[in-house]
């Protein structure tokens, strides 16, 4: 009898479980509703401009994942189109994630540097990013490079700040703690400051994600591109191809999703492993 009442606890669903579920249907329910009305709404309309979402989706299969098994499905215009872009995002968001985590350790942890860098980090941060997108023009010139630079120079601030700002909070008990082990700089930084500004690191990471998608597809709408989802943009608004704009932003929109999702996954493992720790 105990083992069954032991089997059956082990094959009813947690509270947590049921809860989580619970939240997550309500998520994709309001997404199916919406999407639904769009649909009802655009083929009674019948507008060229604003196409049902099912047309779109048919469309974007057809362009870019309708290939074949060799190439795991990909066209060649998603190879074109969306490995480029994915290529440049990555680039500079891993350039900007790693400046912005190790800037932002040193600078939090030396109250005189925060003091005294923390306008100048302000200034650079409240500057809109696509601003500055001809000045690297000027000293990368159009191309690839001047694309990454752009990325990382302007989604480094988010992590950087947020980095310095989790680091300067840092418990003090813990560092009297790594004090009294006799833990060198490098120690401390990895095993007491970087998990207790972990938070915060994420936050500017999941900003400084954001800000790479955008300017990944403003600077491929700039001349001298070739390829990239905003190229993909530019051309098929030329040629008035309103399914491949629509297309381009839904895949925008999933690709933010995606990776704002991955992301979250990583934060919770490691912060949820640095308190169990």
């Amino acid at each position: 009898m105990n083992g069954g009442g032991v089997a059956a606890t082990r094959g009813t669903p947690s509270p947590r479980f049921r809860v989580a579920a619970h939240h997550a249907l309500l998520r994709w329910s309001v997404l199916v509703v919406a999407v639904g009305a769009w649909e009802v709404a655009a083929r009674a309309h019948g507008s060229v401009y604003f196409p049902p979402p099912g047309r779109i989706a048919g469309h974007a299969h057809d362009l870019w994942f309708d290939g074949t098994v060799r190439r795991a499905f990909l066209t060649e215009a998603a190879v074109r189109d969306i490995l480029p872009s994915l290529g440049r995002m990555a680039a500079g968001f891993a350039i900007a994630a790693v400046a912005g985590i190790v800037l932002g350790l040193a600078v939090g942890r030396s109250r005189r540097a925060y003091a005294l860098c923390n306008p100048a980090l302000q200034f650079a941060r409240a500057v809109p990013p696509p601003a500055l997108v001809p000045v690297f023009v000027v000293v990368f010139a159009f191309g690839t490079p001047m694309q990454i630079a752009s990325i990382a120079f302007s989604a480094v601030w988010p992590v950087l700040i947020n980095t310095a700002a989790g680091a300067r909070n840092t418990d003090p008990l813990r560092l009297d703690v790594a004090a009294v082990l006799r833990l060198n700089t490098v120690e401390r930084l990895w095993f007491v400051v970087l998990p207790s500004a972990l938070p915060r690191v994420f936050a500017g990471l999941r900003l400084s994600l954001s800000l790479s998608l955008i300017l990944m597809v403003f600077s491929e709408l700039l001349p001298g591109t070739a390829n990239g989802i905003g190229f993909t943009l530019t051309e098929a608004q030329t040629r008035s191809d309103l399914l491949t704009v629509w297309a381009a932003l839904v895949l925008l929109g999933a690709l933010g999703y995606l990776l704002n999702t991955g992301l979250l996954a990583v934060e919770k493992r490691l912060i949820g492993r640095g308190k169990a720790t």
